[in-house]
This record gives structure tokens, C-alpha cells and sequence, in this order.
């Protein structure tokens, strides 16, 4: 993964890319002021949680389509078994996305998940209980969303590679059967 950021190239998808960075961005703004202004852990827990699912949610089947070309989704089959199912762009389209989109898109992926973890250590730093259960669920939607997409990522590459070399050999193979046909 290519951390450094592409130099003079705009968003392609502006719209996607504020819609996946506000999410996250309310869920921890939320969080960070409420302790603040709200003595009710009741609506910290419950709003908190519920802009973290709609983070989840945007990135799952919204902004990592748009941004990245990756889709993931985690069945349970008929023998009980969880099972991965992932979707990606081809080759051409995969190669043809905005290398800003993706870089904003892999980096607040990242970023959410250690500023969770930040706030879940000053909380148990501060012997609160409590408010680690609001960062352990939007921790663990976080790291959902980041396990999903690496693998999605990874699988998209296997079928890539593998494309490739079914594409090479069926190429090698007719041109070893046209050669000796001619014979």
C-alpha cells in the first residue's frame, strides 16, 4: 500500500470522499465534545454508536466502492460457516481510479481505528469503564471495515495475477498449437 500522497491530482469523487471522512469524523467529534457538554451516558453511547454503524455502512457499500472499486460482505452458509464474499472492479477500472480517492479512503480507514484506540487508552487511563464499551463497538465496526477491505484488496489482486497468467498461458498454448499446425 502506497502511503505517500499523489502530488496535483483533484478528487474524482469529492462528494464520496466528504461523505466518507464525515462519518468518521462525527463519530469522534461527537465522542471527544459530548464528554464535555453531556453528563447522559445513555445519548453518548447511543448516538456515538449510531454515527460509527452509519460510518460503517458509507464505507462498507458506498465509498469503498467508489473510492477503492473493493466490496465486501461476510455470509453464513448452510453448514453455519462464515464465509467472505468479495467484489472488486477489472483490471482496467481498478487502474483507471483516482490515486486520491484512494489515499484519503485507505488512510481515515487507518486513522479512525487509532484514534479509537487513543481514546479507549485515555479512558481506561481515566478508569472509565463505561465509555470503553462505546470504543469497543466503534473500535470493532472500525476493524471490520479494515479487515474486509484488506482481504477484499488481497483477493482482487490473486484474481488479477491470476487472470494474467490464465491470459499468458492460453496465448503460449495457441501459439505452440498454431505453430505446429502449419507443420
Amino acid at each position: 500500500m502506497d502511503f505517500s500522497q499523489p502530488p496535483g491530482e483533484n478528487y474524482a469523487n469529492p462528494r464520496a470522499c466528504f461523505f466518507h471522512v464525515l462519518f468518521k469524523a462525527s463519530a469522534l467529534a461527537f465522542y471527544i465534545l459530548s464528554a464535555l457538554f453531556i453528563d447522559n451516558f445513555v445519548i453518548i453511547f447511543v448516538v456515538t454508536v449510531l454515527l460509527a454503524a452509519l460510518d460503517f455502512w458509507v464505507v462498507k457499500n458506498v465509498s469503498g466502492r467508489i473510492l477503492v472499486g473493493l466490496r465486501w460482505w461476510n455470509e453464513i452458509n448452510d453448514l453455519g460457516e462464515s464465509v467472505w464474499k468479495f467484489e472488486s472492479l477489472d483490471q482496467e477500472s481498478l487502474a483507471r481510479l483516482n490515486k486520491k480517492d484512494s489515499w484519503l479512503f485507505w488512510w481515515t480507514l487507518y486513522l479512525t481505528a487509532v484514534a479509537w484506540i487513543v481514546l479507549g487508552i485515555f479512558s481506561l487511563i481515566r478508569f472509565q469503564a463505561d465509555y470503553c464499551l462505546i470504543i469497543g463497538v466503534c473500535l470493532t465496526l472500525s476493524i471490520a471495515n479494515i479487515i474486509g477491505f484488506t482481504k477484499c484488496r488481497k483477493d482482487a489482486k490473486k484474481q488479477i495475477q491470476q487472470f494474467a497468467s490464465q491470459t499468458i498461458a492460453s496465448r503460449v498454448s495457441s501459439t505452440i498449437q498454431s505453430a505446429f499446425s502449419v507443420v
